[in-house]
């Protein structure tokens, strides 16, 4: 497998989000973009975004972006397109900001992940991010995070639950997710959006 250099890297980020200049927000994962928020007064809609020039194989958002969010909704993880309205859907990102963390996963029921930083009760999602995850674990589904224990850690589909049934070993990404509930008409502000090339 090639290893790029930083060079490379700003190409790639800045042609990626050349193509993805709305941002559009979503109360669920998705791999082709649904489960975007409708509605509301005045209305949701998808907002144009600006992006600051990549360096050292990380790009950033160019200020803050403003969404009008319908009450009952929750903000899960924001989207990248390349229209207003339908176009090219590119990808999600959780909501939070928080950075990705590579893991392993074995059957166990434990995935190790140096540095990650996660504290039990946290909520985290799962991306294969062209690996294959271990068997148990979907893609974009929320897991609370237990058993921390140095870089090694485990799953759980409820908060305090028990570790998720890895029968399989594998490995992906690891996130950290902060889903935003509105029981009143709000608005919501992205201005801590950072894509990093991995290789």
């Amino acid at each position: 497998m090639p290893v790029f250099v930083d060079a490379a890297k700003n190409t790639a980020l800045t042609a990626l989000v050349g193509l993805g200049a709305y941002a559009s927000l979503h109360s669920a994962y998705s791999a082709t973009g649904t489960n975007e928020l409708t509605g509301g007064s005045p209305a949701y809609a998808r907002q144009a975004i600006a992006w600051d020039a990549a360096s050292g194989g990380v790009v950033s958002l160019t200020g803050t972006e403003s969404f009008n969010v319908p009450a009952g909704a929750t903000v899960a993880w924001l989207g990248l397109w390349s229209a207003v309205t339908t176009g090219t859907f590119y990808g999600m990102i959780p909501n939070g900001g928080f950075a990705p963390k590579p893991f392993v996963g074995a059957t166990s029921d434990t995935l190790t992940a140096p540095g990650h930083g996660l504290s039990n009760g946290q909520r985290v999602v799962v991306l294969a991010a062209g690996s294959t995850l271990p068997t148990g674990l979907t893609e974009g589904t929320i897991y609370w995070v237990i058993s921390v224990s140095g870089d090694a850690f485990s799953l759980s589909t409820t908060q305090g639950g028990s570790a998720v049934d890895l029968t399989a070993a594998g490995s992906g990404i690891v996130q950290r997710i902060a889903p935003e509930a509105y029981e009143l008409q709000g608005t919501f502000e992205v201005s801590d959006i950072n894509i990093t090339a991995a290789a």
